[in-house]
């Protein structure tokens, strides 16, 4: 017992020393100032000034500069901008003046006067004399329209020249109008559009003064009444490739495309004459067209090839041609129309509502 006590007044007097020692060790007063300073610095010392690189710190650093109360006054030089500077453009030394051309005098000097044959139209009276239509209707006061009648007489602008014969202009050239290549005409130049226009009538050479000219003949199935309806035969058998009517983008087909063999015979849908044989119609290619009573005509496009001539009579059913290549169906075919004169038109008539069915 007595030496627990011992122990206990040991460790006792050991707490009592330490406790001894740290009261020595402890400052008497505070290392920095607790009260503010003047100049706003606060407790803090204020930060020390970086040294360059490589230079130890100074432990004295110096505060940042305080900034002065007020800017600095001084005088600045200047003045007024300068006034600007106006360019003036060069001027070109020499300046070409405007060309003039001489103003048409619009004065069209009458000449021969042309006789309309039937058939005939105001555009292939202008297409033959080399003439614009609206001179032809200026001189002849015929209307806006161009209205013309058979046997009346269009007077000729003194510089017209005859191109030759046009599948709308067939009459004689009249006196005193030039015909180029030493008084010989020229072929007919084509109409603008082959399928929209196809000759009316072309007058064949006129026979010799006293010789007889054999009658039209025609089978008595094929002879209508004047103006009425015409019994047809079919020109060659095959396939409807194309319709009469519109076939779109502003086109008109004016017949049908009637689909065969190539080299099928191609036969005359009634008896008649004919009035035309040639491929000068654009679009048209190899063509024979006869001239029927009662007004009406039949039109054999894109044959292959023609066993007729201009002036032959034909009877219905005679061959007048085989089926050709050149229609555009994609296989032989030939392209007919029926048409039938309404006044000084030939127009044009569906077929199939005059070919037996």
């Amino acid at each position: 017992m007595a030496v627990i006590s011992g122990w206990i007044r040991a460790v006792v007097i050991a707490g009592a020393s330490l406790s001894a020692a740290a009261c020595m060790t402890y400052p008497s007063e505070p290392q920095y100032s607790t009260r503010p300073t003047v100049g706003g610095q606060g407790a803090y010392p204020p930060p020390t000034q970086q040294a360059p690189y490589g230079q130890p710190t100074s432990p004295q650093a110096q505060p940042y500069p305080q900034p002065q109360a007020t800017a600095p006054v001084g005088q600045v030089d200047g003045g007024s901008l300068p006034p600007p500077v106006t360019v003036t453009p060069a001027q070109p030394s020499y300046v070409p003046p405007a060309p003039s051309y001489p103003a048409p005098s619009g004065v069209v000097t009458p000449g021969a006067a042309y006789e309309i044959q039937p058939g005939d139209t105001i555009s292939g009276v202008g297409r033959r004399f080399q003439t614009p239509v609206q001179t032809l209707i200026d001189l002849n006061g015929l209307g806006p329209r161009g209205a013309i009648t058979t046997g009346q007489r269009i007077i000729l602008p003194d510089a017209a020249v005859d191109t030759g014969r046009d599948p709308y202009a067939t009459g004689p050239s009249p006196a005193g109008v030039l015909v180029p290549n030493s008084g010989m005409a020229p072929p007919p130049p084509p109409p603008p559009s082959g399928n929209a226009a196809l000759p009316a009538q072309t007058r064949p050479t006129a026979p010799a003064v006293g010789a007889a000219r054999p009658p039209v003949t025609a089978a008595p199935s094929a002879t209508p009444v004047a103006g009425g309806p015409i019994a047809l035969l079919w020109p060659v058998r095959g396939d409807i490739l194309r319709r009469f009517g519109p076939v779109g983008m502003g086109e008109r087909n004016n017949g049908i495309n009637i689909g065969a063999s190539a080299g099928a015979s191609v036969v005359a849908s009634a008896g008649g004459r004919v009035a035309y044989v040639g491929d000068d119609l654009v679009g048209q290619g190899l063509t024979v067209l006869v001239v029927h009573n009662g007004g009406w005509r039949t039109v054999y496009g894109h044959l292959g090839s023609a066993t007729v001539k201009d002036g032959d009579d034909v009877r219905a059913g005679q061959q007048i041609g085989t089926v050709g290549l050149t229609a555009g169906d994609g296989r032989p075919s030939i392209h007919f129309e029926t048409r039938q004169m309404r006044g000084d038109d030939p127009v044009a008539v569906d077929p199939l509502t005059v070919l037996p069915r």
